[in-house]
């Protein structure tokens, strides 16, 4: 069996088993058409099975085809209502789902989930326009079936722009036109939020097993509710974006951490396997990847080994070496080139890992991974344009503590101290970079990519105005 391993550059961090999944997506046609009440009618549903969102694009665009058909067979009425679905799925405007662009967010989830929403929108309506540009598209389906299609849909307050309204309750429209679009929109709105925690979100797995319950991805409605509440209200956190993740591809499994373990590959975040200093923070990330053992059906949640770092044990760093000119290099770490993930299973479905790093002092060291992805969304980082660099170059030489990291990591516990600035060096290597982020208390940690004095003073403008400064390099 094949280990997995996240590439870092030219460094790398290997674990668990790789997964095949290419015979998982060689399915059959989908046939989304169910007999209704009578024979005369047809309802749509999602039939069972693994999607990716592409997929589900497909067969979604049987509602928008039997809405054409219904009302005429016109290549407008089509491409008005397409309109209306990127109308819907944009970021601002009055059709908006989602308006995210008016909520102006200053944070960091804020501005990810912003970005995500905007990409995935305007990705699926340029899918749906090349499904609908393609010869006999119509075709794909008979078209006395498709008008057959009615069924009732939730009425979910979303606006049509005026055009689409004129047309959809217009002499060719209708109570079954209606409600076929509505369901064909909202089912769309669903897609895009719930794809909106996954940075490779055109990757994910999707399995859909809910039989006729739900119809399409309506087994989503309370989580995504609860989701959007948090995030229109500002109030969305890293573990609300792993449950809502959690909801669609692992409904039933209920512990939060900060990743998951299902069927079809595992859940982390995104971060994982880049270079800390400008990954994401908040997005997740879908691996091929299987980090535990047991049936392959199991799923599990990756948690803290500290649910609250405040009560976590703390050692102090000491006061290392006062230096006020050139720092020390770190090029005693640049050798190390594999960090190593390790599971253990702390009760049924919930999972620790721990992100292994070889030292030659004490052989292997070890943080908790969620301890590293934690420090990581704490962490600051130092970004000055050339008129402040030029500026901060005419101070006076700046004094702080300067530690191997070596000696940080041999320490018990997450490491911080009462007062001062303290510097250490990585050589460049990221793989240091993320054992440190989870060793050190994650308070006023600030990544820097300069080691002048300059740089060091600028940073020690970041963070919070209490407390020891950790600066890494």
């Amino acid at each position: 069996m094949t280990s997995y391993r996240w590439n870092v550059g030219n460094r790398s961090i290997a674990g668990g088993t790789a997964l095949e999944l290419d015979s998982v997506f060689s399915k059959p046609p989908i046939d989304p058409f169910i007999k209704g009440e009578d024979e005369h009618t047809f309802i749509w549903n999602l039939p069972n099975g693994v999607y990716q969102a592409r997929d589900i694009v497909k067969a979604l665009n049987v509602l928008l085809q039997a809405v054409v058909v219904r009302l005429g067979g016109k290549a407008a009425d089509a491409e008005t209502l397409l309109d209306a679905l990127q109308a819907s799925l944009a970021i601002s405007g009055r059709e908006s789902t989602l308006p995210l662009e008016s909520l102006q967010f200053g944070v960091q989830v804020g501005i990810e989930l912003t970005r995500q929403a905007e990409l995935i929108g305007e990705t699926l309506v340029r899918w749906v326009r090349e499904l609908n540009l393609q010869q006999g598209t119509l075709e794909e389906a008979e078209s006395s079936v498709l008008s057959r299609l009615a069924f009732r849909s939730k009425c979910d307050n979303h606006l049509w722009t005026d055009q689409a309204t004129d047309l959809l309750t217009g002499a060719a429209g209708g109570p079954v036109v209606m409600q076929l679009y509505n369901e064909y929109l909202h089912q769309f709105v669903l897609l895009r939020n719930a794809l909106l925690p996954f940075a490779n979100w055109e990757e994910v797995p999707i399995e859909i097993r809910e039989g006729r319950k739900f119809r399409g991805l309506r087994f989503l409605e309370e989580a995504h509710t609860e989701f959007l509440s948090k995030l229109l209200s500002k109030r969305i956190t890293h573990r609300s974006i792993v449950k809502f993740a959690q909801s669609f591809l692992s409904p039933d499994l209920d512990i939060a951490g900060y990743g998951f373990q299902y069927r079809y590959g595992t859940i982390l975040p995104a971060s994982l396997g880049l270079v800390p200093d400008y990954a994401p923070r908040y997005l997740l990330q879908w691996y091929p990847v299987k980090l535990t053992g047991g049936d392959e059906s199991d799923a599990v949640a990756f948690d803290y080994a500290y649910s609250d770092y405040y009560s976590a044990p703390r050692s102090e760093a000491g006061h290392g070496q006062t230096v006020t000119g050139r720092t020390v290099s770190g090029q005693e770490l640049v050798h190390i080139r594999e960090a190593r993930l390790v599971t253990s299973m702390v009760e049924p479905m919930r999972a620790l890992i721990a992100f292994q790093l070889p030292l030659n002092s004490v052989g292997v060291i070890e943080v908790d991974l969620g301890q590293a992805f934690r420090g990581h969304r704490f962490m600051y980082r130092q970004e000055q344009d050339q008129e402040t660099i030029s500026e901060l170059k005419r101070m006076e030489p700046y004094p702080y503590q300067v530690h191997q990291a070596g000696d940080i990591l041999e320490r018990s516990g997450l490491v911080t101290n009462q007062s001062g600035v303290h510097f250490i060096a990585t050589g460049g290597n990221a793989l240091v970079k993320w054992v440190l982020l989870g060793k050190l208390y994650p308070e006023n940690v600030i990544l820097i990519d300069r080691s002048d004095d300059a740089a060091i003073a600028a940073a020690d403008k970041l963070g919070k105005k209490f407390g020891a400064k950790f600066i890494i390099y």
